[in-house]
């Protein structure tokens, strides 16, 4: 049991976040604290727009009464909140997930701010000021937790890591037909949002060198728009969006899934497991990982994890063609 698991049993503890609800992080969250606390509360919005939601999360933490509460567990971008309400929280315990730093995202990753410009060195305060002001801070990898020590210069033993989880009530083994015109495919998949620090350039160029292999068949999820070329063919297919529960159905049928993260221009990258990693591990697909420290915190090469180099299309191409020649080789035999 970590140090912030101990501190929350039998506590009663107050809920705060600003993203939806259903937000993976968040209902893991939950799920573990109404298993330990004496009471939970949780303060939330449904508002879809943003800044309305944050805007009624600040209003339901000014008007709520928090003196029967011992700890404030602050969940997604606690940036927003404890530096405005530490003086209502006053003599509460808080914990805070600090799963996206402000100054990593704009600065390092999203490259929206100069390093030495005024934002940047507001996120990077805004970042510390945070973490200075919590107890106990957790983080979503062993990495960005020595990342945010060196960063911040903040006291390492105030720091644990709680891996993400996927909602395995969604994301489950399950054996899967794959339609007819697929029957004879290696079907490859890919699911995200598109962000830089995934490498779906590196997918996409491995996609097009790859379109002359007639056994393989690509499926990416995920709104590229025009800021990337497309491979066109009759071995890839485009889908802008599904349910998650539509997801499920496209990983079982596939037979590699790719995870990532393959950008190796961002620092971030290498720091951070991707989300769909813990999907792909629950419904137990086999996947390809981009070599970094924080995928090979829990990750090892096995039967059904593979590491390709980021950055390198060659080595990412590599993987596709050695694991659907086994495939082909396991049929055979």
């Amino acid at each position: 049991m970590q140090d912030w698991e101990s501190v929350i049993i039998n506590k009663n503890v107050l809920f705060i976040t600003t993203k939806n609800i259903d937000y993976i992080r968040n209902t893991q969250e939950i799920e573990l604290l109404k298993d330990c606390t004496n009471e939970l509360r949780v303060l939330y919005s449904n508002k879809k727009n943003y800044f309305l939601r944050i805007f009624e999360i600040y209003y339901k933490i000014l008007f709520c009464s928090i003196k029967n509460f011992d700890v404030a567990f602050i969940g997604f971008a606690p940036q927003l909140v404890l530096p405005f309400f530490r003086k209502k929280l006053k003599n509460k315990i808080i914990i805070i997930d600090f799963f996206i730093s402000v100054y990593d995202t704009m600065v390092n990753d999203r490259k929206r701010f100069a390093v030495a410009s005024v934002a940047a060195k507001m996120c990077h305060i805004l970042d510390e000021n945070t973490l200075s002001k919590a107890d106990y801070i957790i983080s979503d990898t062993k990495a960005h937790a020595k990342y945010f020590c060196d960063e911040f210069g903040i006291n390492s033993k105030k720091i644990d890591t709680f891996y993400l989880e996927a909602d395995k009530t969604i994301f489950y083994p399950r054996e899967s037909q794959k339609p007819l015109q697929l029957k004879n495919k290696f079907v490859v998949l890919y699911f995200g949002s598109i962000l830089p620090l995934q490498g779906i350039d590196i997918i996409l160029s491995a996609v097009d060198e790859l379109k002359g292999r007639k056994e393989l068949y690509f499926i990416i999820i995920g709104k590229i728009g025009n800021k990337y070329i497309k491979p066109l063919g009759d071995h890839i297919e485009y889908i802008d969006w599904v349910s998650q529960e539509k997801l499920a159905e496209y990983i079982a049928i596939a037979d590699l899934c790719l995870a990532g993260h393959f950008n190796d221009q961002i620092e971030k990258a290498k720091r951070t497991i991707p989300g769909k990693a813990f999907i792909y591990e629950a419904m137990k697909k086999v996947m390809v990982l981009g070599e970094n420290e924080a995928n090979r915190e829990i990750f090892k090469n096995d039967h059904r994890h593979f590491f390709s180099e980021m950055g390198n299309v060659e080595a990412l191409k590599n993987v596709i063609i050695e694991r659907s020649m086994s495939a082909i080789h396991k049929e055979i035999l």
